[in-house]
């Protein structure tokens, strides 16, 4: 798969290329890049959001740094990576860093703090959210009374699946898949409680986990408006949609097109990068404290 605004990187072999980020293998570990390609319903759109990558990857070293729980990093400052990217540091600048080799665990580890989404979707129609029975009566937005842990499948190529947390057992084993539900559920109410106390709603959001001398760490991205729903605390309405500091802005501008969510996507006007752009920044702003280095 080649990929629009693919990175610049030719002199290591590219390990891996997802919908936003490229994978470089530098031997004994791996140069992972945020590009600023963005992706709407499994489609990486035409236009880049100039910046895009660099939030991300920047939100994503402060949480594991906040966090204080294992994970895959070793450093993001490119002074200190390996002579062969020295002279593409500029670019990597803000959107890298290098990371530990880890067996990955092939479980999306979900956690939902309120019902919006495809939960939403999936209580209307049985009740129950990803198999977990729910009270008759919730609305949308409400938060839920306990986090609910919903994995799905981590496919190399096709789609994600919503599985029930038993069908992990059969993917990675039962201790690790109780530790994987576990870890989760840890997390999301960490960052929950950190944001509430900045003004913002974690709804949902999902996790990757990997294996590194035989211990559960973090890895790939973590808590980003990418793998996330933020909402703003002081704008919160149960019963609605919400405004929401991530790429739901992209995916609202979208469902106005007569478009069939299919490859090629739509390029996306100016006004609507800026805007985009704009949020990324805010929420970014208002978790670290700091302004992005862009």
């Amino acid at each position: 798969m080649s990929l629009k605004f693919d990175t610049p990187i030719t002199d290591v072999p590219l390990f891996h290329q997802g919908k936003v980020r490229d994978m470089y293998d530098l031997g004994d570990s791996f140069l992972m890049v945020a590009s600023d390609r963005l992706s709407a319903f499994d489609v990486v759109l035409p236009t880049p959001i100039t910046g895009k990558g660099k939030i991300l990857n920047q939100l994503s070293l402060f949480w594991f740094e906040h966090l204080g729980m294992p994970n895959h990093l070793i450093t993001a400052n490119v002074d200190e990576y390996p002579a062969v990217l020295q002279k593409y540091k500029d670019y990597l600048r803000g959107r890298s860093m290098i990371v530990k080799k880890a067996k990955r665990h092939s479980v999306e580890c979900i956690v939902r703090g309120y019902i919006v989404g495809s939960g939403w979707k999936d209580y209307q129609k049985t009740g129950k959210i990803c198999g977990h029975v729910l009270p008759e009566g919730l609305q949308l937005c409400q938060k839920l009374e306990k986090p609910l842990y919903t994995p799905s499948t981590k496919p190399d190529v096709g789609h994600d699946e919503n599985i029930s947390f038993e069908q992990t057992f059969d993917i990675v084993g039962e201790k690790v898949a109780t530790d994987l539900r576990d870890l989760s559920l840890d997390v999301y109410t960490k960052a929950r409680d950190y944001a509430a106390s900045k003004g913002i709603i974690l709804a949902d959001t999902k996790f990757e986990f990997g294996e590194i001398d035989g211990k559960t760490v973090l890895i790939d991205e973590v808590l980003t408006p990418d793998s996330s729903r933020y909402w703003p605390a002081d704008k919160y309405q149960v019963g609605k949609n919400q405004e929401s500091f991530d790429k739901q802005y992209v995916r609202d501008w979208l469902e106005t097109l007569d478009w069939g969510k299919t490859y090629p996507g739509p390029e996306i006007p100016a006004e609507v990068v800026k805007n985009t752009l704009a949020k990324y920044v805010e929420i970014f702003v208002r978790l670290t404290g700091r302004e992005p280095e862009l």
